[in-house]
Parts: structure tokens; sequence; C-alpha cells
């Protein structure tokens, strides 16, 4: 029940609005998948796979706060402060600040007492996993220690405006490893992912109470730490376009940028009765019905043939501008027709095989110009608002019959 001093309802209408009250994390990438920086009084959660880099992009963000002159109280439950000093030391370009403030703590109640002796305007818990409270029964990493330990850090950065950033790592399944309800209780969730054995690395948020959950960050593992990659489009163009069969770029609007990729698909006979279907950035129940289309509008039997789809980079796009990007890259590997280097295409592929419009067309078609393509095929219901850049052809479509009529002149 709620006590005698507890707030009132009120209509909405009277409630000030305004905007959140952010740190600038010095990290634009960061800044940018935050929706501007660090909002103050707020819970983050970032996860990721153990060893893919999310201390050294923590570490980076203190350092790059202490340095605005700000205390940032790092605490880790799993390295000693002079195993994050000789991370600090190898990341940070030059001294490092003394505001930054480093604890090897697992008791939660001693992190409050140092919260409250240090003063700080930014609190790392690395990682939740290894925190712990007295008055609760079970070892750390429980259901019930991870919610307790979680609750505290809240309560300490709604009292202090704060923000907490609390780290957790993930399954191999690619799930937290410990409760799904402390996603309930954050503001914000971001993942980090990447493969250890490349450096590119990608931050996405998968629940923002502050911003958009659309933005994408991308940053390079080096020895020295973790660089942002401006060009993220370019980055992610380095395949075989143009060279064989089954490639093409695509693009889509993700946040507050367009991103040009590509798209790879591979059909081969099955072996078995049983054709195989398999995608990685692209839901299997798109695949399948993008495969449905292609077989009653464009004629082309797959039944006996295993489907392979793939979007390099290991993104998974919002939205459906690449689907006709993904149906034109499995005709050209059926058919083995190579999809000239230059070309991009994007459209909703409907069913019944019309090409839908999309949003940020105008974005895609610039991006793509600056890049050096030479064909953009999109739905024609978006090409009637658009201005045709210096050096690039745009081609409307709407239907997939005549998308793939383009790729057979």
């Amino acid at each position: 029940m709620p006590s005698g001093g507890a707030a009132k309802p009120a209509p909405l209408g009277s409630v000030t609005s305004g905007t959140a009250d952010r740190i600038d994390t010095g990290i634009g990438e960061l800044n940018r998948v935050l929706g501007g920086g660090l909002t103050k009084g707020t819970l983050t959660l970032i996860a990721g796979e153990p060893g893919i880099g999310k201390s050294t992009l923590i570490l980076q963000t203190a350092i790059q706060i202490a340095r605005q002159g700000m205390v940032a109280l790092y605490v880790s439950g799993e390295e000693s402060a002079e195993q994050i000093r000789m991370r600090a030391d190898r990341i940070a370009d030059e001294s490092i600040p003394p505001s930054l403030m480093v604890m090897a703590e697992t008791n939660i109640d001693a992190v409050a007492d140092a919260v409250t002796d240090t003063s700080p305007s930014f609190l790392i818990i690395d990682s939740i996993q290894t925190m712990y409270a007295d008055d609760i029964t079970g070892a750390a990493g429980g259901v019930s220690q991870i919610r307790t330990c979680t609750d505290v850090l809240m309560r300490i950065g709604k009292n202090r405006n704060i923000p907490v950033f609390i780290v957790a790592h993930v399954t191999k399944a690619g799930e937290l490893a410990g409760p799904k309800v402390i996603e309930h209780l954050v503001d914000c969730v971001l993942a980090f992912s990447g493969e250890r054995s490349q450096g590119f690395r990608l931050l996405t948020a998968s629940k923002n109470r502050f911003g958009t959950t659309s933005e994408v960050g991308a940053f390079d593992m080096r020895e020295e730490g973790l660089v942002e990659i401006a060009d993220l489009s370019g980055s992610l163009l380095d395949g075989p376009l143009g060279k064989t069969e089954g490639t093409i770029a695509t693009a889509v609007y993700e946040g507050t940028r367009p991103l040009l990729m590509e798209i790879q698909a591979l059909t081969a006979s099955a072996g078995t009765g049983f054709p195989r279907r398999s995608s990685i950035g692209v839901e299997a129940a798109r695949l399948s019905m993008i495969l449905a289309v292609l077989e009653k509008k464009a004629r082309l039997d797959l039944s006996s043939a295993d489907v392979y789809l793939n979007v390099v980079g290991g993104l998974k796009p919002e939205g459906t501008s690449a689907d006709l990007a993904a149906a034109l890259a499995i005709w050209s590997s059926a058919k083995g027709v190579i999809v000239p280097a230059g070309v991009v295409a994007v459209g909703e592929v409907g069913l019944a095989g019309e090409i839908r419009s999309v949003r940020g067309a105008d974005k895609m078609v610039s991006e793509a110009a600056a890049l050096g393509f030479n064909r953009f095929i999109l739905p024609a219901k978006n090409i009637e608002k658009l201005k045709t850049p210096a050096g690039l052809r745009l081609t409307g479509v709407s239907n997939i019959q005549e998308a793939i009529a383009l790729l057979q002149v």
C-alpha cells in the first residue's frame, strides 16, 4: 500500500515535458546507440560473450568521462585493480585521469558505501553475476542475488541522479546468463557482438527508454582498444560483389543513418528428401515467404534445393527493405547469373509479388551514390519522390518479375 507521502494522480497534460539530462561519453558510436549520451539516473545493461570487449568499451568510456573532470567509479568483481590498470595503460592514449577510481569488490553493500564516499558521476559494475548481498541466501549469480543487487544499483542511480552501467555475460545461445528479470528493471539493454577471431564489433540496443532501438554502433578491436568505425557501409561491402553469383548489395535505414551491406545466397541440390532452409540476419519466416513468392510469381523451383541466406557482417537489419535484395540473391544463385558490382536493390516483397515502398529511400540513394554505386533498384512508388544523384541510375520496379528481368538483360 502507498505511504501517506506518496505521489497523487495528476492530469498528464499538466506534467512538464523536457529532454533527458545526458553526459557525453566521448565515444561517438556509443552516444549514437544510447540516443545522445548517458542519461543521468538511468541503469544500463551491456551484455555480450566473454572476451568480446565489453570491459574494454566501458573502461574507455570511464576514461573519457573522467577526462571531463567527473568522477568515474569502476567496480570489478572479476579482475584485480592491477589487471584493470594494465588494460587502462594499453588503451589510454595519454595519462590516466586521477578522477577515475577503481575498486575490486563483489559485496553490493561495500559498493554502496564506496559510492557514498566518492560521490561518482558515473558508476560501472563488472559484472552483475559476481555481485552478492549479505542478507540474501544463495551464491552470487543466482536469481535472488542478481535481482537484489540490480535493485540496489537502480536505487543508487535514481537517488543520486547518476548513470550506472552493469555488465552481464550471455550464454552460447545468446541469452543473458541470469534471470531475464534484469532486462525488465533496467532502462537500457545494449548488446555487444562480433567474432572474437575478427576485429569487427557491433553495438545495438534491444531496449532504450530514452532513445531508439534501431541505432547501430560499429567498432574495430585493435591492440590499443576499440576504435570507432565511421564508414560502416564501406566496411560491410568488402566482399565478392560482382564476382560470383548469389551476392548483391542492399540498404537499410537504421536509426538516423543509412547502411549499405551485402547479402549472400547459396542454393545447392539437397542431399536428402528434406531441403534445408538456413538464414543468418534474416528471420526464417521471412525467408520462407520470399521463397514462396519466388516459386509462385517467378516460377523458380527450389523444392529440391537447400537454400542458405546470409547478411554479411553479422547485422540483423530491421524492417523489410532488404527483401528484394534477398530474393534477387537467391534467384542469382539458382540461375548462375552474376549481379553487377554496382547494383543496389531495396524494397519490401509482398505476398502477391509486388514491391512495396520503404522509408528512408532518399538517404539510402545518397549513401549509394557516395560509395560509387551506379544503379539503384527500388520500389516504383519511392522513385516518384526522389532526385537522381550524379552517376547513379534509379530504376523503379512494381513487382518481383520486373526486378528479375533487369538482371536478365
